[in-house]
């Protein structure tokens, strides 16, 4: 019986390559294994009469109201112009660095990351508006799509994101199913508030490796990112003007919709309404909130929202059905009988979720994956914040990893012509080691993703 969760997955994994929809491939595949299940008297239907308590829990979860508020937010700051306006003033007041176009756009993409949180979006922009500027500079296009694609990864990693809102409530339920399994009747528990304080410190912390990485490309390579000259409408009163007119409203922002939650002012969910709100607030004082905007972000909010909830829905029966079939027994045995316990399975799930992430996005990989390993993991005495932070890190890196890393379609798609897609693969490389090393750092110092939650809690 327990194989007929293994040949679930499969079958799963092989449509989903296939190009099917997620959500209904989930819930399809599913009930087709339970006619089979019923059929062999391999499965007992009675464990789909726990499906409408799951679909009322789905629709009753407060925490998941923060992904259309968050959704909404992102897209309502993508429309306002913010990465132009950000691009603009940084580019001049960096540029005439060597290399300060390369820490300019990484700069603005960890505001991005913080303002939106929306991974392709960021990508996208971030290629219309900066590639052509950098190649038009004498940047080579090597580095120059490089540091696109990663600083535009940032929204993984770097809170408020939609990645760590998802992760944060399949861990939740995961940590309390793990310390109910070990006999903890009054379990504890952890938040999306936790998730987003544990990835401030190695979110910042990949920036300042990337900051670090160009510059020592800008000393070592000089011609690969030559200065900018200044012309006469850069002068310092005019940069401070412009510097305060485009960074302090997102910065404002910022520090409302985090410092509320870090300050235990505001619940995730909360600080997104604070978020959406501002949004508004800031595309107005840009003239940006006009009717045609406001019809379009709430098409687009309410797109992705459907689209997150329908894969929630499908990806609850598909994990009652894989439970039914014996599966988490399974998986529980395969990682349990490694050699070199907790550090081995810690590792192959990690090396697993990152080859799904070359197909599947980190939604599908959220709700599907995480849990059916999330519980076997944790019940190993593994901390749930840093083991979502590693799983945030992890999926990012697989995004930036070629030949399927989506940031790498995203901007192959809006890249110029003279841009070949190896000049993207090359580029994107000395990332992929960055992140790599963020990840052993973190791995060995555990405390870089859980000594802030403890010192705030």
């Amino acid at each position: 019986m327990e194989w007929m969760a293994f040949y679930l997955f499969a079958v799963v994994f092989v449509l989903l390559l296939s190009g099917y929809p997620v959500a209904f491939t989930l819930a399809g595949t599913a009930l087709l294994f339970t006619f089979i299940g019923e059929a062999s008297g391999t499965f007992d239907p009675a464990f789909l009469q726990a499906l409408p308590n799951r679909l009322y829990g789905i629709i009753t979860n407060q925490i998941l109201i923060a992904v259309p508020l968050f959704v909404f937010m992102g897209v309502m700051l993508e429309r306002s112009k913010l990465a132009e306006n950000l691009l603009e003033t940084m580019a001049r007041l960096f540029g005439p660095v060597r290399g300060g176009m390369g820490i300019s756009v990484t700069l603005v993409g960890m505001l991005l990351a913080a303002s939106t949180g929306i991974v392709g979006a960021t990508v996208v922009t971030m290629g219309l508006l900066s590639l052509p500027t950098m190649l038009k500079r004498g940047y080579d296009a090597q580095i120059s799509t490089g540091v696109i694609c990663a600083s535009g990864t940032l929204g993984q990693i770097i809170p408020p994101s939609i990645v760590l809102v998802l992760l944060g409530d399949v861990l939740s339920s995961a940590y309390q199913q793990a310390q109910l399994d070990m006999g903890i009747f009054s379990p504890e528990t952890i938040s999306v508030g936790d998730l987003f304080v544990g990835a401030l410190i190695p979110g910042l912390m990949l920036v300042a490796l990337y900051i670090i990485y160009i510059t020592f490309i800008a000393l070592t390579r000089p011609a690969a990112m030559p200065a900018i000259p200044k012309d006469a409408h850069n002068s310092s009163a005019h940069i401070l003007e412009d510097v305060l007119i485009s960074l302090l409203p997102p910065l404002l922002l910022i520090v409302a919709v985090l410092g509320s939650i870090i300050g235990g002012l505001a619940t995730p969910t909360e600080a997104a309404a604070i978020g959406a709100v501002g949004a508004m607030a800031l595309a107005a004082f840009k003239r940006q909130l006009t009717k045609d905007n406001l019809t379009e972000v709430v098409r687009s909010t309410t797109r992705v929202t459907s689209m997150v909830f329908m894969i929630l829905i499908g990806a609850s029966l598909f994990s009652l059905v894989f439970r039914g079939f014996g599966g988490d027994e399974l998986v529980q045995e395969l990682l349990s009988d490694l050699p070199g316990g907790k550090f081995t399975a810690v590792l192959i799930v990690m090396l697993v979720m990152f080859l799904l992430g070359f197909v599947l996005d980190f939604i599908e990989i959220t709700f599907v994956v995480v849990p059916i390993v999330g519980p076997v993991l944790l019940a190993m005495d593994i901390d749930p914040v840093w083991l979502g932070i590693m799983i945030a890190i992890n999926l990012q890196t697989s995004f930036l990893t070629p030949p399927f890393g989506f940031a790498l379609f995203y901007l192959r798609g809006v890249a110029p012509d003279t841009i070949r897609t190896t000049h993207i693969y090359k580029g994107v490389m000395p990332f992929i080691i960055i992140q790599i090393i963020a990840m052993g750092l973190i791995a060995w110092w555990p405390q870089l993703a859980t000594w802030l939650p403890t010192r705030i809690s």
